[in-house]
């Protein structure tokens, strides 16, 4: 539950999300948090500053993903 009570949901449900957080992007991906951000600091995944928080736009995991399939089908 979040500090109001609410059950917590991990958005992947929800239609309405166009940002993740870095820990829900790992988890669409299935890696651990740290791979995650090593993936971010090399420009592999896509993110964005949102004042001070970073994010993963919805469709950056798909576009990774997508990107590997076609480097190691050419490979």
């Amino acid at each position: 539950m979040d500090e109001h009570g609410t059950p917590k949901t991990h958005g992947d449900d929800d239609t309405t999300v166009v940002l993740l957080k870095v820990e829900e992007a790992a988890r669409r991906l299935r890696i651990g948090r740290t791979t995650c951000f090593a993936l971010i600091r090399t420009g592999e995944l896509e993110s964005v500053l949102v004042g001070g928080l970073r994010r993963v736009p919805v469709d950056a995991p798909a576009a990774y993903v997508a990107r590997l399939r076609s480097t190691q089908h050419a490979a």
